[in-house]
């Protein structure tokens, strides 16, 4: 290859490098946070379902529905009000749909508070809230996120 051949190969290719390494730089870096609500009840059958905001750093922002299921030794029930998550691994608000794997332990009467880390894969997720009702056991359950 010419210099001038090769001097025209690198001023033509230097936009696309330059993409790809700022994209492979934000890849994973998006925050999103969501806000939610939900009510449900177990016995031995674990099940509630909500709905929610899904908010990012990058200004996307989606509605949602959020439903738990699954089962165990468990008994109880609750409403989780202003609940609150937080994801990782995100590169489009897209990513954080999907279903989550999730085993807890809870125990709970009146008012109580709880926090779970579940992952989907590539995506994590961290929940809190604070809700009312009664809860008692241990459960394995699947956190499905769905757009609106």
């Amino acid at each position: 290859m010419s210099p001038i051949a090769r001097s025209l190969f690198v001023v033509a290719l230097a936009p696309a490098l330059m993409f790809a390494s700022v994209s492979s730089a934000q890849a994973g870096d998006l925050t999103c946070k969501m806000n939610f609500d939900m009510a449900g009840w177990s016995a031995f059958y674990k099940t509630s379902s909500g709905t929610g905001t899904v908010r990012c750093s990058n200004g996307q922002s989606m509605s949602v529905k959020v439903a738990a299921k699954g089962g165990g030794v468990t008994f109880g029930k609750n409403r989780i009000r202003n609940g609150f998550g937080e994801f990782a691994n995100v590169d489009d608000i897209r990513d954080v749909l999907g279903s989550y794997a999730t085993a807890e332990a809870h125990a709970g009467t009146a008012k109580s508070a709880s926090a779970q880390a579940m992952t989907n894969g590539k995506v994590s997720l961290a929940l809190s809230g604070k809700g009312e009702g009664w809860n008692l056991g241990v459960a394995f359950s699947r956190f499905t996120i769905e757009a609106r």
